[in-house]
């Protein structure tokens, strides 16, 4: 069974399949329902000020069709940013691989490793890059995963719905064929995806910000929110190759400590690993989604309580941070906010 979910990811619940599907069809029951509920932790700063983390505790309630596998492994999740995939997906192995240091033989308390997910198109093991684990391949089947996950529509990539095989009166409905996904609009999504552009950066040459890129790099951030790549010279999007790219992601797997761990494993991903989130575009969250929510689950309220969160291989990084004054804090955030 390890060995299963090492090759092809993690195995569904026979009957609630591999996403709660809260909301449903007309006349058909939705599946159950995600109860959150948080405490609170409170971080002091050396100067005296605080900050007040929230601690999330998900249970599942309303099962409407039976009691789920008791080995069951949950991860909330909230939607990723979307900016710059088809950049991303242009990065060769070996520039991933290069940052790659799984036995730490640097000492320097980082040790990223490479995810390895199934590709359904190649029917093959290929290294992972998008999603919170690094579980996808590429946009392609991101994108056909999504649909068929979030919507319940099949494509040729991804053939089933999300009705489980109890789950008749589901099955029972009508549908929009074998596959109801063209070729045709799943590329164009595709296309969407993967050119959607990254926001220019603001405020570059501001003095707080050219400081807060200081102090960046003196917590050694960089460590694993790598600045700097090229991409590739053969694209399916000419406009995307041979372009110097700055996404302050390196695309692995790093062990972020038990507060963030989720305990749920992804093909190559323990329960306490996560890909890097790249940071290109952060400082326009608020004003693109109206909110400043952060981290896999969105229980980062603020891009310093994201940083709080930081454990594991992030923990001399988080130190670093917690140990600035509040000006020098305030400057690593006008830098962030300046991605």
């Amino acid at each position: 069974e390890k060995e299963q979910q090492a090759k092809f990811g993690p195995l569904n619940d026979p009957i609630y399949g591999g996403q709660l599907q809260n909301f449903a069809s007309t006349r058909i029951t939705p599946e159950g329902e995600m109860r959150l509920t948080y405490s609170t932790q409170t971080i002091t700063y050396p100067d005296g000020e605080t900050a007040e983390l929230r601690v999330p505790h998900y249970q599942t309630i309303n099962l409407a069709y039976g009691d789920a596998n008791s080995q069951l492994e949950t991860s909330p999740r909230i939607a990723p940013q979307m900016v710059g995939l088809g950049l991303l997906e242009l990065l060769s192995e070996e520039q991933i691989l290069a940052n790659a240091d799984p036995e730490d033989k640097n000492g320097d308390g980082i040790s990223g490793k490479a995810n390895q997910v199934w590709d359904v198109e190649q029917q093959a093991t290929v290294l992972g890059r998008f999603g919170w684990k690094a579980g996808q391949p590429g946009v392609l089947q991101q994108s056909a995963g999504a649909f068929a996950n979030d919507m319940g529509l099949s494509s040729h990539l991804v053939s089933t719905d999300s009705c489980a095989p109890s789950q008749t009166d589901c099955l029972a409905m009508p549908n929009g064929g074998d596959v109801e996904v063209s070729d045709s609009v799943l590329n164009s999504v595709v296309f969407y995806s993967r050119t959607l552009a990254v926001p220019a950066r603001r405020n570059v040459d501001d003095p707080q910000v050219l400081k807060g890129k200081a102090l960046f790099h003196e917590a050694n951030c960089q460590g694993c929110h790598v600045p700097k790549f090229t991409t590739g010279a053969q694209a399916p999007e000419p406009e995307l190759a041979n372009q110097t790219i700055r996404p302050y992601t390196d695309l692995l797997l790093h062990d972020m400590g038990p507060g963030l761990a989720d305990g749920r494993p992804e093909f190559l991903a323990n329960g306490q690993e996560w890909r890097t989130a790249p940071l290109w575009g952060i400082g326009l969250t608020e004003a693109v989604n109206g909110h400043t929510q952060f981290l896999h689950d969105g229980r980062a309220r603020s891009l310093m309580e994201a940083i709080l969160w930081h454990g594991g291989e992030a923990k001399r990084a988080r130190e670093a941070v917690v140990a600035l004054s509040a000006p020098e804090r305030d400057a690593l955030l006008a830098f962030l906010n300046s991605l």
